[in-house]
């Protein structure tokens, strides 16, 4: 018997082979290797980074890696060298059986980008088996009647290598009476037979021993032996024989338990019990058989027992024996081969050959997300797969090689409408029924900068008291942004401008996280009304996007100025004021007129006159509105000539400030000279500051009449048009102040920038009756005057010649009660 060989003996030689025959070439734009198989681990198989075209550096950059189709990791990459190394144990018997060619499909993956390849690894059979026989002693019982030639079927040895390595002769012990030679079958299959080259006779041997052994082609050759016994026998001289030596059916897989598969029939020409057969399987019968059929040996009929399953056996090959019950028995053989047809009974699977990469936002169509495969162990068109994905999703699948898949973005892709996808991939196959099978695979959008931030409002109106803390909020704007991370995080910033040619940035500050807007310093009313202020939002992403937004602040006015008395002029006559009077001046008599102005505005610049204090307060007393000081009785010789008035000017705001002036008063016998005499008289130590001061009272009394004419304007329109765009009069207590205006009325009109207003200072009650306001917004380039109650065109006239010198740009219209600047 010949000696196996170790496991030592065979890694020698498969070293010799890896020395001698690793050989890659190209094929079809693929790499392919040859290796022998049994390489011991850490073999290299060939170069990849030279065969590939790629760099050590990127090797190891690129994170290069090896997914094998046989689902058992035998490779990997020496990042270090860029070689293809054995990683496990290769037994090209347990992948590939009694195949011819034993080729190992490999796909290198390499990542930034994603990308992939094929290599193929051919596996090369060394001689590592030995034939070996199923059973070690075969027992034959021949009748010594038997004639020269006839021939005895022996047991095929197997060997799992292939090529020169497998199976290739047998050898027959030398002995007198026995031959070996071979049978080719249907299959070409070479099964040895034993031939009876001499007589039997019993009586000279009944028993002979002979030594079977089967070489392969290898070298060395390796052999495998089995001992046959032949044990002669006495006269039962006919065999049974089949019809036919080898029969052949087919079953599908899904065949149902106890369907009939067979009958076999065999005939024997004895007589008696030399001529009864019983059927029955061979002894070397695999249990893979026994366990899926069965045979009636009454009858010879094979009847299926076990389920069939095309993906684990594709067909059986189940040898029958066929023995008479004489004595000796005699036997006959044949052969069943049954086919197993496939059946559409397995789906197919996807695999996630890579992990998905995230993916950009702005990415290009084509982008390679994920590599994917899919298999179907089902065979014909049962196992031919289309894949897709579906239509809402903007993915594609583009094929690369042999069920190997790339899922490719196919649109646009936008993270603030979905940021990650479940892509589902449906696989389908041929079959009938159509089986199939889904995978969802999860792909996450990463974030460009593509979206500026947007505030709530593009204008921010404030309206903020004047003398406020220094330090303190004005307002919080506030805007927010789609992206995310770093991309949505926002500073705010105020633009430079000027005010009053002043930075802005001396004004106010922001808070860079919170959009909140913060005082420097405290604001006067009288030095500033109105201002902008230009804020910025900035994102942190790369490009940085920013959005404006310009912030309306309107100081509102305090009372925090008194009263100034202007007339009669303390500058010229000092706090008190002497005036001359008739003694004969009869009952309402003008004796002279108090004017004090107020730097506040409306409430807080409306000014009454009262009669504090008199020497005789039944001869004179003070219009509440006008200051004017009159007679209230005629004067009589019992009054004193020389009178005193303590007159207070108290303005309406909260809380009342106020002023005094006091006036002397002379009466005179015979005295006819004016008023304004006395003035000019007392002026005429300086008559250039008489001169002013006469300026400045008319120029009050022309401002006080346009004033009232100015405010019956805006409460018309108030009255006609309370949906009207701009900052009117909406409140009703708003409306009934304009109604109720008070003295000294006063209008100042702004035009500079974009921010156009008027504002009342105050107003002469007694001389017009009409009520106005203005209606106007911030930022319009068209600002109207309703008259409510007009008195007469003229007045719109005087209105117009005063705005035309205010405003020289402008251009003044007068129609149908209403005054309109273009």
């Amino acid at each position: 018997m010949t000696k196996r060989m170790g496991y030592r003996d065979w890694r020698c030689i498969a070293l010799w082979w890896h020395h001698f025959f690793l050989l890659w070439s190209t094929i079809d734009g693929q790499t392919r290797y040859s290796i022998p198989e049994e390489l011991k681990q850490g073999s290299v198989v060939g170069n990849l980074a030279k065969d590939l075209g790629l760099g050590l550096t990127e090797i190891f950059d690129r994170k290069m890696s090896v997914a094998s189709e046989a689902g058992k990791h035998y490779f990997s990459v020496d990042a270090g060298k860029g070689e293809l190394v054995v990683n496990d144990r290769i037994d090209r018997e347990a992948l590939c059986g009694q195949s011819a060619s034993c080729v190992l499909p490999l796909q290198v993956v390499v990542e930034n980008p994603l990308q992939s390849s094929r290599i193929e690894v051919e596996i090369k059979d060394i001689n590592d088996n030995s034939p070996s026989f199923v059973t070690r002693e075969i027992n034959l019982n021949i009748p010594e009647s038997v004639a020269v030639g006839k021939r005895f079927p022996l047991e095929s040895a197997d060997d799992p290598d292939v090529g020169s390595n497998s199976l290739k002769t047998y050898s027959l012990s030398k002995n007198d009476h026995f031959s070996l030679k071979f049978k080719e079958t249907k299959h070409g299959e070479s099964v040895p037979e034993l031939v009876l080259e001499k007589p039997l006779d019993r009586e000279k041997n009944a028993l002979h021993q002979l030594l079977l052994t089967a070489l392969d082609g290898g070298n060395p050759v390796k052999s495998g032996t089995c001992q046959i016994t032949v044990t002669v026998l006495d006269i039962n001289d006919n065999f049974p024989v089949f019809s036919e030596n080898e029969l052949k059916v087919s079953l599908k897989e899904n065949s149902t338990k106890g369907i009939f598969v067979i009958k076999l029939t065999a005939t024997d020409a004895d007589e008696g019990l030399n001529g009864e057969i019983s059927y029955s399987f061979g002894s070397r019968t695999p249990d893979s058989v026994l366990s899926t059929f069965d045979i009636n040996h009454a009858t010879g009929g094979i009847v299926l027992k076990g389920a069939l399953d095309y993906e684990s056996y594709r067909s059986y090959l189940i040898d029958i024996t066929a023995k008479d019950k004489g004595i000796p028995e005699m036997e006959g053989h044949c052969r069943v081969r049954v086919d197993v047809e496939d059946i559409n009974d397995n789906a197919p699977e996807i695999v996630l050959t890579s992990k998905p990469s995230s993916v950009r936002e702005n990415a290009s169509s084509g982008t390679v997300v994920a590599l994917i495969s899919a298999r179907d162990i089902d065979s014909g068109d049962n196992g031919k797969m289309t894949l897709n994905v579906h239509k809402r999703f903007p993915f594609t699948l583009k094929p690369s090689f042999s069920n190997n898949y790339e899922l490719i973005t196919s649109g646009a892709l936008d993270r603030e409408s979905f940021s990650e996808y479940d892509v589902e991939i449906t696989a389908t196959d041929s079959g009938s029924p159509r089986l199939s099978s889904s995978r969802i695979i999860p792909v996450r959008i990463t974030d460009v900068n593509d979206n500026a931030p947007l505030f709530t409002q593009k204008t921010y109106n404030v309206y903020l008291k004047e003398n406020g803390v220094p330090g303190s909020i004005l307002y919080s704007v506030s805007a927010s942004d789609l992206d995310s991370g770093e991309n949505a995080k926002i500073t705010y910033s105020i633009l430079d401008s000027k005010v009053q040619d002043v930075s802005v940035s001396s004004y106010v500050y922001i808070n860079s996280d919170n959009g909140s807007i913060y005082s420097m310093h405290s604001f006067d009313y009288e030095k500033l009304k109105v201002f902008e202020i230009k804020v910025q939002a900035k994102d942190q992403g790369s490009p940085s996007l920013s959005s404006n937004a310009t912030v309306h602040v309107f100081i509102l006015d305090q009372n925090d100025n008194a009263p100034a008395v202007i007339y009669p002029s303390s500058a010229v006559l000092g706090s008190l004021s002497h005036q001359r009077m008739p003694r004969s001046a009869k009952a309402g008599h003008l004796v002279t007129k108090v004017t004090a102005v107020d730097a506040d505005s409306g409430h807080n610049a409306w000014i009454s006159y009262k009669l504090a204090e008199a020497t005789d307060a039944s001869l004179f007393t003070v219009n509440l509105y006008t200051g004017e000081v009159r007679t209230k009785r005629a004067a009589s010789e019992q009054d004193d000539s020389s009178q005193r008035l303590l007159i207070e000017i108290r303005d309406d705001g909260e809380p009342v400030q106020s002023a005094t002036v006091t006036v002397s008063i002379l009466m005179e016998d015979g005295l006819h000279e004016p008023i304004l005499d006395l003035r000019q008289k007392a002026a005429e130590p300086s008559k250039k500051t008489g001169r002013i001061t006469l300026y400045l009272i008319l120029s009050l009394a022309s401002v006080s009449v346009l004033s009232l004419v100015t405010f019956l304007i805006l409460a018309v329109k108030c009255i006609r048009s309370s949906s009207s765009s701009g900052s009117c009069c909406t409140r009703r207590s708003d409306c009934d102040d304009y109604k109720n205006p008070n003295r000294n009325l006063q209008i100042q009109l702004n035009t500079d920038g974009p921010i156009k207003y008027v504002e009342v200072l105050g107003g002469d009650m007694l001389s017009q009756s009409q009520s106005f306001r203005s209606c106007m917004s911030p930022m319009s380039e068209y600002s109207d005057f309703t008259l409510i109650k007009p008195s007469s065109t003229t007045d719109f006239k005087e209105v117009i010649s005063v705005l035309d010198a205010s405003l020289p740009d402008s251009t003044w219209t007068f129609e149908s009660q209403q005054v309109s600047r273009r």
